[in-house]
């Protein structure tokens, strides 16, 4: 299956208000339905963990999807964390941090 990145994905579509949610929602929709990553929303966008190949094809696939609810303008942010010298999960990152800020 080969290794694993992580990435960090905000799709943000232009001039339709504040609110977000529903375009959020609907990206996420899609996250749901794919086998072989995992993700995590977050409150500034959605970590995604899976092969590089499937994971650049799912945030072309995002960034489309506010275009298909008839946004005219979409600014996505990607972050590519790609670690080759060990596996890494989203709870192995965050129980890291964990274990250091516990020894303080």
């Amino acid at each position: 299956m080969g290794h694993s990145v992580m990435v960090e994905l905000t799709v943000v579509p232009i001039g339709v208000g504040t609110s977000l949610s529903a375009y959020v929602a609907a990206c996420n929709e899609l996250l749901s339905n794919v086998k072989g990553v995992s993700y995590q929303l977050t409150p500034m966008g959605t970590i995604i963990v899976g092969r590089l190949e499937d994971v650049l094809d799912l945030a072309r696939k995002m960034h489309e999807i506010p275009f298909g609810m008839g946004v005219q303008r979409v600014v996505t942010t990607i972050k590519i964390d790609d670690r080759r010298d060990r596996e890494v999960t989203l709870e192995s990152k965050v129980e890291s941090v964990v274990k250091k800020v516990r020894r303080r």
